[in-house]
């Protein structure tokens, strides 16, 4: 089964977010924190989080893009209690065992989202309101090959082995 993982090309989302997730935690969607929004919540930190922001399942913070990964059935068991908790601590669910098959479809919802895409595909999502609620949007952006010359240093080194 596919999930997807935090990742960052740069520091942006420390600067558009008011909690960034950390790179390399699991996210899902997580636009059930807007359902009750509306225009006049969508001002500075929190317009970029209802606009691009994926949720991540540890720190519960909001990460701009996200990348297909391999995840393990304990890891995903292990979401689901993390995220049924997060129900029961920041939305009043009565218990986690309540809240448990709410958030075993919310990381089904993105294991969806992830299926059939190989590792490593990047996803960006982006959410509008209308007058049926929240509609969001997923984009896919296959995984390339890259070169090396993309990623190394390129320089001559000088007779003491500095470049």
């Amino acid at each position: 089964m596919m999930l997807a993982r935090a990742i960052h090309f740069d520091e942006s989302d420390t600067n558009i977010f008011h909690s960034p997730a950390r790179t390399g935690e699991w996210c899902i969607s997580g636009g059930f924190e807007f359902s009750n929004w509306g225009t006049a919540d969508l001002t500075g930190k929190a317009r970029q989080a209802f606009s691009n922001g994926w949720l991540g399942i540890e720190t519960f913070g909001r990460v701009s893009v996200v990348a297909a990964t391999q995840i393990e059935p304990a890891e995903m068991d292990a979401l689901v209690i993390a995220l049924a908790q997060h129900f029961v601590d920041v939305y009043g669910a009565p218990s986690i065992a309540d809240a448990q098959g709410v958030a075993h479809d919310e990381l089904l919802q993105m294991a969806d989202i992830c299926e059939g895409q190989p590792a490593n595909t990047l996803l960006l999502v982006s959410r509008e309101l209308t007058d049926a609620g929240v509609k969001e949007r997923y984009r896919i952006v296959e995984p390339r090959d890259a070169g090396l010359d993309q990623f190394a240093i390129h320089g001559t080194l000088d007779e003491g082995g500095h470049s």
